[in-house]
C-alpha cells in the first residue's frame, strides 16, 4: 500500500474513472490540485473566465458525450457561484462533478478567507454533496460522488476537499482502487468500452432518467394542447389505460380550446390550488 499526497490520489482516481477533461478557475484552495495538474499533464484543462461558465461547460460535455463533466473550483465565492449551475443540472438530469477547495480542516466554521458553508449552501441543489476530511476516504468518495450522479435520475455531486487534506500524506491502495473502477465505474455511456456491461454486474433497479426521450402517450398529450384533431385520439388513449391527466397553467391560459380537459374521472385538476385551498381551511387566518 502506498502513502500518496490528496492531490496524487485525486489525479490518479479521476484517471482510473477515464477522466479526460476537467473545466475550471483556479483559486488558492484548489492551487495544489492545479500545480499536480498541469505537472501530470494527462488531464486536459480548459480554463474559463468565470466559474458559471465552468459549470455550464461541464453540462454541455456532458450532454453531448454522455459522460459526466468534471468541475474543479476553489472556495468561498468560487463554489457560491455555481448555486445556478447545480440548479440547472438538477432540473434538467445532467450528471456534474464538482471538486472545490476548502479552507484548513481546522479553521472551518471560523469565518476564515474565503470559508463558507459549503455544504449547506448546495445541499438543496445537489444530489448530494461531500466534505471530506481525511485523504484516506478520497478515492472511495470521488467514486461514490461519480455512481451518485450517474445512477437513476442524474444530477450534481459536490466534493469539498479541504487544503491540508489536499497536501497530507495518506495510505492508497491501487489493488482496491481498480476493483472499484473495473465494477462501478459510473459511465452513462459504453461506447469507449464495449464490453465494460458485460463484465460490471447490473443490480435490479429502475432504468436511468432520460429526459430526451418522451413515451409517445405524452408526445400525444402535449400536441393535443396545440392541435385540436389530436384532441379525441387523446381522450380514447386516456380512457382505455386509465390515465391521469394534470393540467399546467400554461395550457390553461395560454392554449384556449385545445388544452387537456378534465372531463374524465381521476383527472388532477390544479393540484396545486387545491393543496392551497387545503392549507387555508386547516389554517384558516383570522383578520380583526
Amino acid at each position: 500500500m502506498d502513502e500518496l499526497s490528496g492531490t496524487e490520489i485525486i489525479i490518479r482516481t479521476l484517471i482510473d474513472l477515464d477522466v479526460d477533461t476537467v473545466f475550471g478557475y483556479p483559486g488558492g484552495a484548489v492551487l495544489p490540485i492545479y500545480d499536480l495538474l498541469f505537472s501530470d499533464g494527462r488531464i486536459r484543462h480548459i480554463q474559463v473566465r468565470h466559474e458559471v461558465a465552468a459549470a455550464h461547460a461541464a453540462e454541455g460535455y456532458a450532454r453531448s458525450t454522455g459522460r459526466p463533466g468534471v468541475v474543479l473550483v476553489t472556495s468561498g465565492p468560487g463554489v457560491t457561484n455555481l448555486v445556478t449551475p447545480f440548479t440547472d443540472a438538477m432540473m434538467d438530469s445532467i450528471p456534474v462533478i464538482v471538486l472545490s477547495g476548502q479552507v484548513p480542516t481546522h479553521l472551518i466554521g471560523t469565518d476564515a478567507f474565503q470559508e463558507c458553508d459549503t455544504v449547506g449552501i448546495t445541499r438543496h441543489c445537489t444530489k448530494h454533496n461531500y466534505l471530506v476530511k481525511h485523504g484516506s476516504r478520497l478515492a472511495q468518495t470521488i467514486h461514490d460522488a461519480f455512481r451518485v450522479a450517474t445512477l437513476g435520475r442524474p444530477g450534481p455531486v459536490l466534493i469539498e476537499i479541504p487544503k491540508d487534506v489536499q497536501v497530507a500524506l495518506a495510505p492508497y491502495d491501487s489493488g482496491t482502487v481498480r476493483q472499484l473502477t473495473h465494477c462501478s465505474r459510473p459511465v452513462a455511456s459504453t461506447r469507449s468500452s464495449p464490453g465494460l456491461a458485460r463484465r460490471c454486474p447490473r443490480p435490479h433497479r429502475r432504468p436511468s432518467y432520460q429526459p430526451n426521450r418522451r413515451p409517445v402517450a405524452v408526445e400525444l398529450v402535449r400536441n393535443s394542447a396545440r392541435n385540436r384533431s389530436l384532441i379525441e385520439p387523446r381522450r380514447g388513449l386516456q380512457r382505455m389505460l386509465a390515465l391521469r391527466v394534470g393540467q399546467t397553467l400554461h395550457q390553461i391560459e395560454g392554449c384556449s380550446g385545445g388544452q387537456v380537459r378534465n372531463d374524465l374521472a381521476g383527472s388532477l385538476v390544479l393540484a396545486r390550488q387545491r393543496a392551497r385551498d387545503r392549507t387555508r381551511l386547516a389554517h384558516p387566518v383570522h383578520r380583526e
